[in-house]
């Protein structure tokens, strides 16, 4: 008989593991024994998961442009206001991301129409920054 420790999900056994040496006269004339079942780890409850902030509604922009975030981040700072002239490839936020801080710009010119994210916020792939006309 051979002892073994197993470690199975972080929780250690100690096993007794026989060895078995088949032929034609002890596979018939003994018994195999069977292996008692293993104890069931307790499963730990899933962790509760934050509510998504709702992504901001592009708005009816009557021909407006949206200007989404290509990336999750943290807004660091609004370079535009709402009724400003912008041109193309303008700054209009400064975005961080995974500890860089990224420029976002305009893809066209044309009026800001609004700005749908505050200094500080949090914003994910997709989510609407500004609407621009």
């Amino acid at each position: 008989m051979r002892k073994f420790n197993i470690t199975v999900n972080g929780k250690s056994y100690e096993v007794e593991v026989d060895e078995v040496m088949e032929t034609s006269t002890t596979a018939a004339s003994e018994p195999k024994a069977k292996a008692a079942p293993a104890p069931k780890p307790k499963v730990a409850p899933a962790p509760k998961k934050a509510e998504p902030v709702k992504k901001q509604a592009p708005a009816a922009s009557g021909g407006g442009e949206t200007v989404a975030s290509p990336m999750p981040g943290t807004v660091l700072d609004i370079k535009i206001k709402e009724g400003d002239t912008v041109k193309k490839d303008d700054v209009l936020f400064i975005l961080e991301a995974m500890k860089m801080q990224n420029e976002i710009r305009a893809s066209k010119g044309g009026t800001v129409a609004k700005i749908s994210v505050t200094k500080g916020a949090s914003v994910n792939t997709g989510d609407t920054l500004a609407v621009l006309k």
